[in-house]
C-alpha cells in the first residue's frame, strides 16, 4: 500500500455556520483510506467567530452525530491547530467545514493510503 503524505485541503469558510463545504473528499475506491494528522483553523478577520467540522458520507452537508467539532469559538487573528488522526474510508470520505465569516480558513494535512 503507498503512502503520500500531503497537505489533503484547504478552503475558506462559508460565512453561514449551517452551511457545510467540502475541506477534503477521500477516494471512493475499495481498500483505501485516508489518515489525517491536523487541522489547523485560522482566523484572519477582525471579528470573533465560529466554526464547525464534520465526518459525513455525502458532500457538503451534517448530520446528526457526525460533528468533530460543533460551533467552536475562534477569537479574532487566532490559530487553532487541531491533532486528531481522523480516517476517512470509502464511505465516511468527506471532511466538511462551516463558519460564522468568511475570514476562517481550513487546511487539513494528513495521508492518503491507496
Amino acid at each position: 500500500m503507498a503512502v503520500t503524505y500531503k497537505q489533503l485541503g484547504a478552503a475558506a469558510g462559508s460565512g453561514t455556520i449551517g452551511t457545510a463545504a467540502n475541506l477534503y473528499a477521500a477516494s471512493a475506491t475499495a481498500g483505501t483510506s485516508t489518515i489525517t494528522s491536523s487541522i489547523v483553523i485560522c482566523n484572519a478577520g477582525a471579528t470573533t467567530g465560529t466554526y464547525t467540522i464534520a465526518i459525513n458520507t455525502a458532500s457538503a452537508t451534517y448530520a446528526s452525530g457526525r460533528y468533530v467539532v460543533y460551533q467552536a469559538t475562534i477569537a479574532a487573528g487566532d490559530t487553532i491547530a487541531l491533532t486528531l488522526g481522523l480516517v476517512l474510508d470509502p464511505t465516511n470520505r468527506f471532511l466538511n467545514v462551516s463558519s460564522s465569516t468568511a475570514n476562517i480558513n481550513f487546511s487539513v494535512y494528513g495521508a492518503e493510503n491507496s
